[in-house]
């Protein structure tokens, strides 16, 4: 159980989980650079112990891997699970100690406790003091990535009620003037945002307090999405096996655990210009105005260590933060939703995008066809949900004989492409909620879902080669299948939807011209088929982010009936749009530079990278 940062990152270190790098680098670029390496090799956290710029440390990579995560929280990870497992009523754990006694005696050690005194060790600096490390080109300047960014119900006051939630936070950049402004990006609904809502109805600034390090525990706490009654701060001294200690300064809440703090208010109906910013679907996250803090103080500690992460096109940090959180969550999704069995989040789509979900389908016992019918009443239940709610795409079926994995991508995809009926199967919702980072749709949180629910007997045989039909169109290059029963198609770039209409069009009579393709339900149409077909992540990443369904799905010999739309084959237009983000992309020369920290004799150069 860790006191601070520094604790975690000398047991890592002791047990071979951290390697420390020796050489000057810089923040910008060069940092996020050499995260990436050794992330995607599977390599250790870093520790920088000489950033340039600054003369604090800086750590990355701590949550890189489930396994060293596991090894981290090793010492409370069962006592955690017990209670989250109380899920009905977690804080029954405190109500009936002695008949949930494992659980009430954690839940009831973990609930956080104030101090009388403010925290000796902290001492004030100045935002242009700290690690101001930027990722991506494009980025808008400078930006806190595991941040636990505090704020308290301005109605109902005091630390049981307040709201801990990881925001990303710009430091520099645009119009922010340094030491006196930051930025914060949240969307209205979140607990923050909730807050904010309560003091602009007042006429009040609202209070925030940002906390950096401290305990791993904290920064886990600050992306758990928790059961209703169990607050971030008890699951944080769950989590580290401590209680969340804490002291107020000039009114505003601090941690004292923490390595840095930065407070402020946000005032109502004060924005400023936040971003770009690379983002987690792998795109940059465009400037729109986001409230703005006006800085009050900062603080570290003596000896104080700046953790951070890298967001991008997936898989990245954040993958394992998504494991943990699914191995604490268990069963929830079931509980909540009745005959759901699994949801999966696609990651290598940037997880909102795309769901793959099994349910269950009781209701065809008594039809004389097996068909989606309990499942369509599931699918509006699962997009009603939370986070989820953000999905564009939901594909989802039902066991019979053999049990399924949504892990499985391709098995999943192909399972349920070979019992689709593109007559019925097809389900759209229009001019709804997507993803604020999404920028596929037609504005900010505005685009389109569409439901693929197959169940029943197989109904084909799906190709695993091209199609002869598909080698023969004109103005359509290097036909290629990305998996059996998915095509994809190179086409000419995208100009605009009048044009892209024309185009489907067009094709569509091309294809049936030719004869019935029941073998190849899907078709992909793209700006590099070798790319898209190359992988499985590629073809995940590329068509879902890049499609918005109500604009960008055609059919062959496509109808509607009833106001249902069908079709004989399904034509995704998974081109890049000119109103999408610009993907992110790393810097050539910023990449050579570092290859000097992984030769023999550098602090990387023992690493097998």
């Amino acid at each position: 159980m860790y006191s601070s940062l520094e604790q975690c990152i000398i047991d890592l270190e002791e047990n071979g989980h951290l390697v420390r790098i020796k050489e000057e680098v810089d923040p910008y670029l060069e940092m996020a650079a050499i995260h990436m390496k050794v992330f995607e090799a599977g390599g250790p956290a870093l520790l920088f112990e000489k950033v340039k710029g600054t003369k604090f440390r800086a750590v990355s990579n701590l949550f890189g891997t489930t396994e060293r995560s596991m090894f981290i929280f090793r010492q409370t990870w069962d006592a955690v699970q017990k209670v989250m497992a109380v899920r009905s009523d977690p804080m029954s754990a405190l109500k009936r100690p002695f008949s949930n006694i494992g659980t009430g005696l954690a839940a009831w050690n973990a609930l956080p406790v104030k101090k009388s005194r403010s925290p000796l060790a902290l001492h004030e600096i100045n935002i242009s003091d700290l690690p101001l490390i930027q990722s991506w080109p494009m980025d808008g300047g400078a930006f806190v990535t595991l941040p636990q960014v505090y704020s308290e119900d301005p109605d109902n006051p005091g630390i049981m009620n307040s709201n801990l939630g990881m925001y990303r936070i710009q430091l520099s950049g645009n119009d922010y003037e340094m030491n006196k402004e930051v930025g914060l990006h949240y969307q209205i609904h979140r607990g923050i945002g909730i807050h904010q809502e309560k003091a602009t109805r007042k006429g009040q600034p609202l209070k925030v307090s940002i906390f950096i390090g401290g305990p791993p525990a904290h920064t886990l706490s600050a992306v758990m999405p928790l059961p209703e009654g169990l607050s971030e701060m008890t699951f944080a001294g769950l989590l580290a096996g401590r209680r969340f200690r804490h002291s107020y300064v000039d009114g505003y809440c601090i941690s004292n655990d923490a390595d840095f703090v930065i407070t402020g208010e946000i005032h109502p109906g004060e924005t400023k210009p936040e971003g770009p910013f690379g983002d987690h679907l792998g795109y940059y996250s465009l400037t729109h105005p986001f409230p703005v803090m006006k800085v009050h103080k900062a603080y570290a500690k003596p000896g104080a260590i700046w953790p951070f992460t890298v967001v991008g096109r997936p898989p990245q940090e954040d993958t394992a933060f998504g494991n943990l959180i699914h191995d604490l969550t268990g069963d929830a999704i079931k509980q909540e939703i009745p005959g759901v069995k699994e949801v999966h989040a696609i990651d290598a789509a940037g997880v909102h995008p795309l769901l793959f979900a099994i349910g269950s389908e009781r209701y065809t016992p008594f039809q004389q066809v097996k068909q989606p019918a309990e499942l369509l009443t599931i699918a509006n239940r699962i997009l009603g949900t939370g986070q989820l709610s953000l999905a564009k795409y939901l594909f989802i079926t039902a066991e019979e004989k053999l049990p399924l994995d949504t892990h499985r991508e391709a098995d999943f995809l192909a399972y349920i492409l070979e019992r689709l009926d593109l007559k019925r199967d097809l389900h759209f919702y229009t001019n709804t909620t997507i993803d604020t980072l999404d920028y596929s749709g037609t504005g900010i949180n505005s685009g389109s879902k569409v439901v693929f629910a197959a169940y029943g007997d197989k109904k084909r045989e799906l190709s695993s080669e091209t199609p002869e039909s598909l080698k023969l169109l004109r103005g359509y290059d290097n036909p290629r299948m990305i998996m059996p029963g998915i095509a994809v198609l190179q086409a000419a770039a995208f100009t605009d939807y009048d044009g892209a209409k024309q185009e489907m069009a067009s094709l569509g009579e091309a294809i049936a011209e030719r004869g019935a393709l029941d073998s190849c339900p899907i078709i992909i149409i793209a700006d590099d088929s070798t790319f898209m077909s190359e992988t499985m992540s590629n073809f995940l990443w590329a068509t879902f982010t890049r499609s918005n369904p109500s604009h960008d799905i055609y059919g062959v010999n496509s109808f509607y009936e009833h106001k249902h739309w069908s079709c004989d084959n399904v034509i995704i237009d998974a081109r890049v749009k000119p109103h999408q983000a610009p993907p992110l992309i790393p810097d050539p020369k910023v990449e050579q530079s570092i290859e000097r920290l992984f030769v023999k004799g550098a602090s990387l150069g023992h690493l097998k990278i």
